[in-house]
């Protein structure tokens, strides 16, 4: 096969020719960096709701997972008293916690406001021991700027094992229940026992997550 030696000449030819290519692995390179950062909080790196639904639909096939609803504690009295900066920082305590909690199996996600979500395995048997260390690390206080700054978290556990199925929607709704109940009982943790009404749960998780 006669191959012709390739003459200067042709480099605008072949610069033209692979434009477009390079125009467009820009443009895909750039909308994967938007794509990523709308998975992604920015203030905390934890996943969004929108990214948080797909990554945990994948996790609930085990029936030792553990879904978890976190609402923080004093979050707005925080707020209130030493503004948004000190709230951020708290955010950003309470991501690093919850994102070391879920550790390599598990995935968490900041939902909106201080409010949070972790799907994980977790076996019956650790239940107690790794919601109480959890709970104990909500406990610890912030240091910003000078102030030490008190927070805690009310958390809802929902069992898959425990739920009648494995709908996402489903095991965050009885989350969120147990969550409320703990947030009534002053902080803390609490389970969801069987006698949740679901549909109410799922229903009301739906509409005020859609309308948040």
């Amino acid at each position: 096969m006669d191959l012709k030696p390739f003459s200067p000449q042709h480099f605008p030819a072949l610069a033209a020719a692979l434009l477009p290519l390079a125009g467009w692995g820009t443009h895909a390179a750039v909308l994967r960096r938007r794509l990523d950062r709308a998975r992604r909080d920015p203030l905390t790196g934890l996943l969004t709701r929108e990214g948080f639904t797909t990554a945990a639909a994948r996790l609930l096939h085990r029936p030792d997972t553990g879904v978890l609803v976190v609402d923080l504690d004093r979050f707005k009295q925080i707020n209130d008293t030493h503004g948004h900066a000190a709230g951020d920082a708290v955010l950003a305590d309470a991501a690093r916690i919850l994102t070391e909690w879920a550790g390599d199996h598990g995935i968490a996600a900041r939902l909106g406001g201080d409010e949070f979500a972790v799907v994980r395995p977790l076996p019956a048997a650790w239940t107690a021991v790794r919601m109480g260390g959890l709970v104990g690390e909500f406990a610890r206080p912030v240091h910003w700027r000078g102030h030490v700054l008190h927070y805690g978290a009310s958390v809802g556990l929902a069992r898959v094992a425990n739920l009648p199925d494995r709908a996402l929607d489903t095991a965050l709704g009885a989350a969120d229940v147990a969550m409320y109940r703990a947030k009534r009982a002053g902080g803390g943790w609490q389970q969801h026992t069987p006698d949740t009404d679901l549909a109410t749960a799922e229903r009301r998780w739906r509409r005020t997550r859609t309308a948040a």
